[in-house]
């Protein structure tokens, strides 16, 4: 994994400008901490960032390659699982190679199929190639997001970045956000709209999109999106096949140059992951497998059983790595890192997060790393299967809004006037889903609870589930670790997609197909456990922290978050009982300290990146 960025500009020679290509690579340092490399043309340079999992040696970038007296020239993230099978298919068509990297591969794919060469790539990707003759530069993103992107097409120069920091580097780009933005920002989060990329000027290129930009001009369109189709298996067919598809897609993903592990919750998702790849090492005799997971000092004393999280994850843990012998450890932080990690956690995404949820998984990660580069992640395996209470709740499925925006007038209670006359809130969610519903693809004949259940899932799909994918991606790259997400390799989504309804709740249970194709795999008590989300701390001693962060905030007269929110309101909420206080978040109520922690990086963002509000 890398970072990527890049610097087009027709009017101008990008020569006479190598320190600021460098600067904008800079920025990316984090996601590639091996190796750094930039490429300078007279109208377009290219800036990499590596992380070294596959031949080290070899795969510098950017790298380049002629062909038909035409240079080539790639700057790439991600890993591509059948790049083998690609480079044999190649080599028949006549094409040597240097390296044993996937980076290769996919240039010398352009080079053969050109754009078409996205179709036949399985993995997680974001890359640029850059045509020196044609003056023709190439764009193009995974299918369901897991990498990101980030462009910018104004005033003459096109920019386009790994990271949004990539591109607030460059001295032409003015960090500035409108209704829009803060709409996204306040409003529709933390589902955010595919393809926004909430600072004014900037987009994020859609997951499945390419996009070509040449002198003529810019052009962006999808190469990969769902299709319904008839579903053609019966219930113990489509648990072998979705078993099958899983393992191999686990196996293709623990291939790697240096060590790997999983994180494990004890939950169905991670421990399946878990155990196929056991027994993968078992069958490779690489040894035991390191797995790891995370929690809170005292979290122990504070836990209280609830509907979003049922039970602790600690049991289960010890459970599964004793069941598979793997070697694992638990780590725990305490409340002043985690408040500190809220900080670094702004810089990382370049927006304001999930408040805890991203900072604990940034120290999650940071910790990784230490004994790893590459991890394992059962995230995206709810959003796939029909996993979240949404999916099974009436007043969910009869909405016709976002089911994490069911209570918005609650939310709307901690804005200010001037900002919801501004962005207009209500009307901007509504034009939202509206947007969203009308991308659904439905199956002919279709009755009126299938069209439900098939908007519920495409709504996690293409909404909810970038999301988290995105906050992986941020918080592992931002310490250098490369996370892997199995449950979103394209074939098995496509496959699960289509499965009738009746056969995903096999069982009568939510994932009742996963929890049948994982029979033998996993230990019957695990495959019956109830979903629980990932782990926030419930220590009090956080709840003082950020209460008394966001206090101060509201005392300073130079805030700019003042003007955004509600001072009245949030003081109220400090000042009574806290730990009462539900805010509607993340597709759950989020408590006070979460609301707070939120609010305090919203106002370290407006200060830190000297945003304009426009």
């Amino acid at each position: 994994m890398c970072g990527i960025t890049g610097w087009i500009n027709w009017n101008d020679d990008l020569t006479k400008y190598p320190t600021i290509l460098e600067d904008m690579t800079k920025t990316l340092a984090p996601r590639g901490p091996d190796a750094s490399g930039t490429w300078l043309s007279p109208h377009c340079s290219l800036g990499h960032r590596r992380l070294s999992v596959i031949d080290p040696e070899n795969g510098a970038q950017p790298m380049w390659r002629k062909y038909n007296y035409q240079t080539y020239v790639i700057v790439y993230n991600g890993e591509i699982y059948n790049a083998f099978e690609l480079k044999e298919e190649l080599k028949n068509h006549g094409h040597t190679f240097e390296t044993n990297c996937d980076t290769e591969v996919v240039l010398i794919s352009y080079i053969e199929w050109g754009a078409k060469c996205v179709d036949r790539l399985n993995g997680i990707f974001a890359f640029a190639i850059w045509n020196d003759l044609q003056e023709k530069l190439f764009l193009a993103r995974d299918r369901v997001g897991v990498k990101p992107l980030f462009f910018s097409n104004h005033n003459s120069t096109f920019l386009f970045g790994s990271e949004p920091k990539a591109i607030l580097e460059n001295p032409t780009f003015k960090p500035e956000i409108g209704p829009e933005g803060l709409a996204e920002i306040f409003v529709i989060g933390p589902a955010r709209t595919p393809g926004h990329g909430i600072y004014n000027n900037m987009e994020e290129l859609k997951p499945g999109y390419c996009l070509e930009y040449n002198k003529n001009g810019l052009k962006k369109y999808p190469y990969w999106k769902l299709e319904s189709q008839p579903h053609l298996e019966n219930e113990d067919q489509t648990a072998e096949t979705i078993r099958n598809l899983l393992i191999d897609t686990v196996e293709r993903q623990l291939v790697s140059d240096v060590p790997v592990c999983t994180l494990l919750s004890g939950g169905l998702d991670s421990s399946a992951l878990t155990a196929i790849a056991v027994n993968y090492y078992n069958q490779t005799k690489q040894g035991n497998v390191n797995t790891f997971s995370v929690d809170y000092v005292d979290n122990d004393i504070h836990f209280k059983e609830n509907d979003f999280q049922p039970n602790s994850d600690q049991p289960w843990i010890q459970r599964m790595s004793s069941f598979l012998s793997t070697h694992h450890q638990n780590i725990q932080f305490d409340t002043p890192e985690l408040v500190e990690a809220l900080k670094a956690v702004v810089d990382a995404r370049d927006t304001p997060g999930m408040a805890d949820v991203d900072a604990s998984l940034y120290l999650f990660c940071r910790e990784i790393k230490k004994q790893a580069t590459v991890a394992i992640s059962g995230e995206a395996a709810d959003e796939i299967f029909g996993g979240y209470p949404w999916f099974h709740r009436e007043d969910s499925l009869s909405a016709n809004t976002f089911p994490w925006s069911l209570t918005l007038n609650k939310r709307l209670e901690i804005l200010s006037d001037e900002l919801k006359e501004w962005i207009r809130p209500e009307q901007y969610v509504e034009d939202r889903y509206a947007q969203a519903i009308g991308e659904v693809p439905h199956l002919k004949g279709e009755t009126h609870a299938q069209r439900k259940m098939r908007q519920m899932s495409y709504l996690n799909i293409t909404r909810f589930m970038p999301t988290l994918l995105d906050r992986k991606d941020r918080m592992s790259m931002r310490v250098g670790l490369e996370v892997r997400v199995p449950y979103c390799d394209h074939r098995l989504i496509e496959y699960v997609w289509n499965i009738p309804w009746e056969i995903k709740t096999a069982g009568n249970r939510e994932k009742g197909i996963l929890r049948k194709a994982l029979k033998g795999i996993l230990p019957e008590d695990v495959i019956q456990r109830k979903k629980s989300p990932y782990p926030k701390t419930h220590n009090p001693n956080y709840t003082e922290a950020v209460k008394k962060w966001v206090l101060e905030i509201l005392d300073d007269p130079s805030s700019p978050l003042q003007s955004l929110i509600n001072v009245k309101k949030i003081k109220e909420i400090a000042n009574s009982d806290v730990k009462s206080y539900h805010f509607p978040w993340f597709g759950q109520l989020m408590s006070g300290p979460q609301l707070f922690a939120y609010l305090a990086q919203v106002d370290l963002w407006l200060r830190k990146y000297k945003i304009s509000l426009k």
